[in-house]
This record gives structure tokens, sequence and C-alpha cells, in this order.
């Protein structure tokens, strides 16, 4: 495969899954915000993305396998395809049905989103393993540009999301993006460029089953690592920071929207800026793979003081106060850039840890792992938001994060790295 070609591909890879972010931002910010106007309770609102996870992590075991046997562009294709499928499915909810049966059929469509999701990123993630060059860290830098400059997208999303529900409204805003991803499906379709591999007609599902013991230890770091995360960034804090901003009129829901989907936004893209300049701010081209090892585990500790002590503000206050959402904005910001840094390593160590000929099998199995952490974080963000408010939410994700320090703390340098 000659550069120029590799090159090519991964342009146009990145650029695909740019789009599908921007998208899947978006919806994730409409539907919180739009059912939690309709009156849903906080753990009604997280039921409304476990199957999204659920899905994430089955097509993440089987995802693998498929581009194996199939190529990475169907997966990708396929991806970008469903995800069209599942928001003019959204479009067709009806505000008078049941609140049961919205749910359900919300957690439906949201199901085939987390596929289309995760088939986009499986392929966009295994394309670096094969594309970026060796040397002089070329593999961190390029998967760290990737999915830094993916959560910047996805980021965006998120600001998009909170503005087209305040200024379209939910049906026009949800047509609005199924009509620009399929314009851009096309685009793709019609421009994608040679150097990523058509697939192995051997490849057997039994594969997806990892055996090495890096791979499996990382990936259950990962799932602690991401349950910390979306503990309190699904449900939680959007419903506290709604509670504290709206007024509960029109005009007060909408300042509200925007804001909230202001600090989500900057918070994404503040965490994809910190993960596209990890490699430098590591030194990675200067740094044996040992001690970047050694620094998944050591930024885990750090990341475990910023929800203890968000923990601590949250138990002194008697209640929504101005000084603990000036903590909150603050610390979390904080908890977004630590997280990054530990998040890049992680996407970096399963590329380094993994075989080419195993590249999507692996990285299917890793970000299955992936999504069961968000699966976890997920249901204890709308739990433990209504039975203990803010203090027992972040205290679970400290402790969360601690557990991910100390399932890092089993890897060791694969044998020809060691050497």
């Amino acid at each position: 495969m000659s550069r120029p070609e590799g090159l090519s591909a991964y342009v146009a890879v990145t650029a695909a899954y740019w789009a599908f972010m921007l998208t899947d931002g978006a919806l994730r910010m409409l539907v919180l915000l739009h059912f939690h106007i309709l009156g849903f309770s906080p753990l009604q609102l997280a039921y409304l993305f476990v199957l999204y996870e659920i899905a994430g992590m089955v097509t993440n075991l089987s995802a693998g396998w498929i581009a194996a046997r199939f190529g990475l562009t169907s997966t990708l294709y396929a991806g970008l395809g469903l995800q069209v499928v599942a928001l003019l499915a959204l479009a067709q909810l009806d505000p008078g049905w049941a609140i049961g049966l919205s749910v359900a059929y919300v957690m439906a469509v949201q199901g085939a989103s987390g596929v289309a999701k995760d088939l986009a990123k499986m392929s966009s993630k295994s394309a670096v393993k094969l594309l970026a060059p060796t040397e002089n860290g070329g593999l961190f830098r390029w998967v760290a540009l990737l999915t830094g400059s993916k959560n910047a997208v996805k980021g965006l999303g998120f600001l998009l999301g909170a503005a087209l529900l305040a200024t379209l409204g939910f049906v026009w805003a949800v047509l609005a993006m199924a009509a620009v991803l399929a314009v851009i499906l096309v685009a793709v379709l019609v421009a994608m460029p040679p150097g990523l591999p058509k697939g192995r007609k051997g490849a057997k599902f039994s594969e997806v089953f990892s055996k090495s013991a890096n791979v499996n230890w990382l990936s259950a770091a990962r799932v602690f690592l991401f349950g910390a995360r979306d503990v309190w960034f699904v449900v939680g804090i959007p419903i506290y920071f709604y509670a504290v901003l709206s007024d509960g009129t029109t005009e007060g829901n909408r300042a509200a929207f925007f804001l909230i989907g202001t600090f989500m936004a900057g918070w994404i893209i503040l965490y994809g800026a910190v993960q596209a300049a990890a490699p430098r701010l590591l030194g990675a081209a200067r740094r044996p793979e040992a001690e970047l090892i050694g620094a998944a585990r050591h930024w885990a500790l750090i990341l475990v003081a910023v929800p203890t002590m968000l923990t601590l503000a949250a138990a002194l206050a008697p209640g929504p106060a101005p000084w603990l959402t000036a903590c909150l904005v603050a610390g979390l910001l904080a908890f977004g850039a630590v997280f990054a840094i530990n998040s890049s390593l992680h996407s970096y160590l399963i590329l380094a840890f993994t075989r080419a000929e195993r590249v999507t099998m692996d990285v299917g199995f890793y970000y299955m792992a992936n999504a069961g952490g968000r699966l976890m974080g997920t249901l204890l963000s709308g739990l433990t938001y209504q039975a203990g408010g803010l203090a027992l939410m972040l205290g679970t994700a400290a402790a969360m994060v601690a557990a991910s320090a100390l399932v890092a703390g089993r890897l060791k340098p694969e044998p020809a790295a060691a050497g």
C-alpha cells in the first residue's frame, strides 16, 4: 500500500466519521432535553439510552469479524446508512403516545443508532492501525488526531442539537440531520479512495475473543474509565444544570438549552483537543511502550482526585447554589482534560497490543468493553442521581476511576517491545 493512498483513505474515513459523530452528539442532546421537558424522570431518561449501549456491545463484538470478513469500507457505509434510517424513524414519534410506548420506541431507535455508531467507530479506529506510519510515534499521533478531532466534532453536535431543538423543534431537527448525513454517505460512496483491506474470507467468528492478557486487562480498564464518565455525563449533570438554569417558561427553557448545550459541547471539545495533543504532552515519540503503559495507571490515579473533591463539595452543599455550580463547571472541565489523556493512552495501547491481521477483532472486542462501561455508567447515572443526588453520583464516578487504575496496573509490555 502506498503512503499517498493510505493518507487519502485516512482522510476520507476521518471525514465520514466526523459527519457521523456530529449527528450522534446532536441526537443525544435532542433526546435528553426533549424527553426531560415531557416529564421523564432521570431513571426513565437513562432507559432511553440503555439499548443504545447494549447494541453497541453486541455490534462491537460482531463488527470486528464482519470487517475482517467483508472489509472495513462495508462496515463504515453500513454505519452511516443505518444512522440515516434511525433518524428518519425517530421523526415518526407521536407525542400522543403513552409514556411506556414512547420509551420503548425511542429505546429501539436508539438501539439502531448504537449499532450504527459502533460500526462507524470500529471501522475508523481499525483503519488507523493499517494506514498509520510506524516510526516516530506515528501510530499514537494518528489515533490521537482521529479520536481528538472526533470528540471535538461530537461536542459541536451537542451544541447543534440544543440549538436545533430551540429553533426548529424536535421533528424538523431530526429530519434535517438525516438529510445532511444521507448526502455525506453518497459523497463517501463515490469518493472513497483505495487503501483499505477488502476482507478475508476465512475469518472465523471465534477469533473475536482475544487471547492476549493485555487486550483483556485494557478492555476491563476501559469499562471502568468510561463508566466513570457516563455516570455523571449522560443524565445527572444535564438535569441538574436544567434545574438550576431554567425558570420553567418557554424563554427560560430555550436559554437553559443553549447553556447546557454549550457546556456539554465545550466539555467534549476540550476533551477532544487534549486527546489530539496527548502524544506531544506525553512526549510519546521519545518514550518506550513500557513507560506509556505505566502512564496509563499514573494518569488514572490523578483522575480519581477530581470526582472525589467534587463529591465532597456536593455533600457539603445544602442544595443548588451558585458556588456549587461554579465548582462543578470547573471540576468537570478538569476531569475532561485528565480523562482525555487516559482515553488517548488507552486508544494507543489497544492498537499497539494488537497485530495487523487481528486488528478489527481486537478493536471490536475493546470497544465492546467501552460500550459496556457506557451502559453501566448510563444506568447508574439515572439511578444514583435519583437515589442520592450529586454526591452519590460523583462518588460512584470516583470509585469507578479507582477501579480503572487498579486494573491498568496489570498491563505489561509486549514481549517484542520488552526486548
